[in-house]
Formats: C-alpha cells, sequence, structure tokens
C-alpha cells in the first residue's frame, strides 16, 4: 500500500472513532487482532498495515495473533472489545461469512462489527509437496482420483477459505481427499515443507517464496491470468482447470459503534 492509502485509511479511523471526537486519536497504541498465528498471509497483511498506520499516526500498532477455531476466538475478541478505535480486526470471508454458516457463534457478524476498510484480495496457488508423482495440474487430479481418500490437502481450519478452495475442486475434479486444519496457514505450510501434507490452495503471498525457494512445488494459479508476481506459473484455464477461480478479500474490521 502507499502512504497515500494509510493516510485516508487512518483518516477514516479516525472519524469513525468516538473518541477522536471528545480528544484527539490515537493517544496510545492501537491493536489489530488477526485471528489466525503468525506467518501467514493475514498476519503478513495486519503487519503491512500495521506499519503504514503507525507511520501515519504517530502511534504504536500492536499486532495481535489469537489464534483457533478457524479464527471464532480472535473474532470474538474484537466483537467484545470496547467500540474506542483502539482494537481491530483483519479478517476474510472466511472469518466474516462462512464463519456465520457453520458455526453457533457467541457474536453475531452483521451486528457487532463495524467495516472499516477493503484492504486486498488475494489469488491462491495450487501447491503440494515436491515428492507427488504428478508434475502438472492434470497429473496432480490423476493422481488424486488414482488414490481416493488418501491425499491430504492442508486448512487453516474448518470454513477457511483453504478448505472452501478444497471442497470446491473436489467438486470441480471429481476428486476425494482428507482435509486436515491447523490454526493457520502457517502452520499448515510447514507441514507441506516437511512432507507430513501433500498438497494446499494458498494464497500466493504465502507460497511463492517456499515455489521460489525450490521448496514446494506449484501448480495453477486460481485465476483467468496468470499473476504478474508469478509468470511462470500457469492459470488454470491454461493447466486444465478452466472457470476455478477463487479471490479472496481481506478486510479491517472494528466493533460495532466504533
Amino acid at each position: 500500500m502507499r502512504r497515500r492509502s494509510f493516510m485516508g485509511l487512518s483518516g477514516s479511523l479516525a472519524l469513525a472513532s468516538p473518541s477522536s471526537r471528545a480528544e484527539a486519536w490515537p493517544t496510545r497504541p492501537i491493536t489489530i487482532v488477526v485471528p489466525f498465528s503468525a506467518g501467514g498471509p493475514t498476519d503478513t497483511i495486519a503487519r503491512v498495515v500495521g506499519e503504514g498506520l503507525q507511520a501515519a499516526l504517530g502511534q504504536h500498532v500492536i499486532v495481535d495473533n489469537v489464534a483457533g477455531a478457524a479464527g471464532t476466538i480472535g473474532v470474538g475478541k474484537v466483537a467484545r472489545a470496547a467500540p474506542d478505535g483502539y482494537t481491530l480486526s483483519i479478517g476474510h470471508w472466511g472469518t466474516h461469512v462462512a464463519n456465520g454458516a457453520i458455526y453457533k457463534l457467541p457474536y453475531d457478524l452483521v451486528a457487532d462489527f463495524t467495516p472499516v476498510a477493503w484492504l486486498a484480495n488475494g489469488t491462491p496457488l495450487i501447491v503440494s509437496r515436491n515428492s507427488v508423482p504428478a508434475g502438472n495440474l492434470g497429473e496432480l487430479i490423476g493422481w488424486l482420483k488414482a488414490n481416493p481418500g488418501k491425499g491430504l490437502q492442508g486448512t487453516a481450519g474448518v470454513g477457511s477459505p483453504q478448505h472452501l478452495g478444497g471442497l470446491y475442486f473436489q467438486e470441480a475434479t471429481g476428486t476425494q481427499f482428507q482435509f486436515v486444519p491447523y490454526r493457520g496457514v502457517a502452520p499448515a505450510m510447514q507441514d507441506l515443507l516437511a512432507g507430513n501434507i501433500d498438497f494446499m490452495i494458498d494464497q500466493a503471498t504465502n507460497s511463492l517464496p517456499q515455489v521460489r525457494a525450490g521448496k514446494i512445488r506449484a501448480y495453477a494459479a486460481c485465476a483467468a491470468h496468470r499473476l504478474t508476481a508469478a509468470p511462470d506459473v500457469p492459470s488454470v484455464d491454461e493447466a486444465g482447470l478452466p472457470g476455478f477461480y477463487i479471490s479472496i478479500w481481506q478486510s479491517l474490521w472494528a466493533p460495532k459503534g466504533t
């Protein structure tokens, strides 16, 4: 994000904060809750946003990783926080849409939150451990079909973008495999690198460093065109799975009434 974007975001936060109408805001550190473990794409975005806000506002920004239960623990912490502009959260369509359809939540995704700003869209890559006997996406699908129920896909929990992407992949390809949930994408990636799971449908921001290092294999980007950041990775249209498009938005949220 450019400095102009952060200035606009900080202005939106200042206008939204009740405290700003009575006193200068912010007068103390701001906390951004990440409902997943450190090192994943949501955490990365939060730290970039935190650094930008800190520079724009002149106040310390703390990133607080509160992982577990597909993000519901961290999101719940924000729902219970005072609506004073000092507690925010990064969330995506898993935490703020899908979880409402899957879990009985102790908070209301509509009534208990104020959307502050859209931050980014992320395109996932279909990636695997290097030892999977598949050199392209068609071969990966063939391997999964030849071993029904045996393949292991890592996710950030039930209802996470990785889980929903995997369900979509099963429907689109006629494959069956097992989902392995983690407390975030970062620990899932560690197990992929260790060879404990077979593949992931993971945001490019998280996967690309490992692909470039030759530690995992990338089969396709879940978009109509190749990614600028990954020109050597074919789109799903090129790889033989046309129309398998996934876009994961990330947004900034505050407690209702902020």
